[in-house]
């Protein structure tokens, strides 16, 4: 009995030993054995829409780099920080990720900002900026309009009537449309949404002028004409859909740029050398070619960008929604 106890003893003795040594090993020391387990990517939305689908998309890619499962998993609700704090809570060594979106970093802390858990920029290490996501606008058919320029003529000659659908307040579709009213003057109606599918139904139905949506959700509503896109939100036009102008080609509107984007970010205060190896590994897969071309397909711009890059990236994108945000005074309850 006595050795048996003795042994317990020793065997646990060693196992806090080893447990304090690894502790104590420098980052860079720890780094290299990392990843040493499977890693979850926590994804601010339900299963089966965009950012879920990217994100498994990515994993994908990323797996035979890092030599670990990737798991997803789903953490939808809170306009997005409850995943958010989920991975500002976990561990810091790189095996909990978030994919977040323009909306939990450079959004909510100007809607949201009596309901923040977390400070973006100090709480969340951005990895790599994956995809940019502008949005169409698309109108009803039977609005006589083809162009933004015509589209704000009908609203000054028809005051109060334009009203457009978004997936929520405060998010980048809703942005999408204050932005839009603001340079143009012309008084817009917002109508929220819970889902792309509802808003551009509704739209193709007349019951609202407009909408702000991804492509890819637009695509099956274009295919068959039962809305018409008449621009896109990004600053320029884009390669996924270059025959639709955009917002900014209209004159007085030269300044309007907003869309959407997805990166991938970890805790703060996970080891450089485990974000710089994380880094690799986006980028690499950023590279290949069937996976932009499958972001493609799901409304996703593939613009590599670094963490020191994306951070500065975050930074501006912050201040500009937070003017937008400002002037239309926008709450969560509006």
């Amino acid at each position: 009995m006595k050795r048996r106890l003795f042994a317990t003893r020793a065997a646990a003795a060693l196992a806090a030993t080893a447990s304090l040594l690894a502790a104590s090993l420098p980052a860079t020391a720890r780094a290299q054995a990392w990843p040493s387990k499977p890693i979850t990517l926590v994804v601010p939305f339900s299963a089966g829409g965009g950012v879920d689908v990217m994100s498994r998309l990515l994993a994908e890619k990323l797996r035979p780099t890092l030599g670990q499962i990737i798991n997803i998993d789903n953490k939808a609700g809170g306009s997005g920080m409850i995943a958010t704090m989920a991975v500002v809570r976990a561990p810091a060594d790189g095996h909990t990720l978030l994919m977040a979106t323009a909306g939990e970093t450079a959004i909510n802390p100007h809607v949201h900002k009596g309901r923040m858990q977390y400070v973006p920029e100090k709480d969340l290490a951005p990895i790599a900026l994956v995809v940019k996501v502008p949005n169409v606008l698309v109108v009803n058919p039977a609005l006589p309009v083809r162009s933004v320029a015509e589209l704000l003529a009908y609203g000054r000659a028809h005051p109060g009537t334009l009203s457009y659908g978004s997936s929520g307040i405060g998010n980048p579709q809703h942005l999408a449309g204050e932005l839009l009213e603001k340079l143009s003057g012309v008084k817009l109606t917002h109508v929220p949404y819970r889902g792309a599918s509802n808003q551009l139904s509704d739209t193709a139905g007349g019951s609202v002028s407009m909408t702000f949506v991804s492509l890819a959700g637009a695509r099956p509503f274009l295919k068959d004409q039962r809305v018409r896109a008449i621009a896109m939100t990004s600053a320029k036009r884009t390669p996924l859909a270059p025959d639709v102008p955009a917002v900014a080609e209209t004159r007085g509107l030269e300044g309007y740029a907003l869309e959407n984007w997805f990166g991938l970010f970890a805790p703060a205060a996970t080891p450089p050398a485990v974000l710089e190896k994380l880094h690799a590994a986006v980028e690499q897969a950023l590279r290949d070619p069937e996976l932009v071309r499958r972001l493609g397909e799901l409304g996703g711009e593939v613009v590599p960008m670094g963490p020191s890059a994306f951070r500065a990236f975050i930074q501006d994108e912050s201040k500009r929604f937070a003017r937008i945000v400002q002037d239309a005074n926008v709450t969560p309850d509006n």
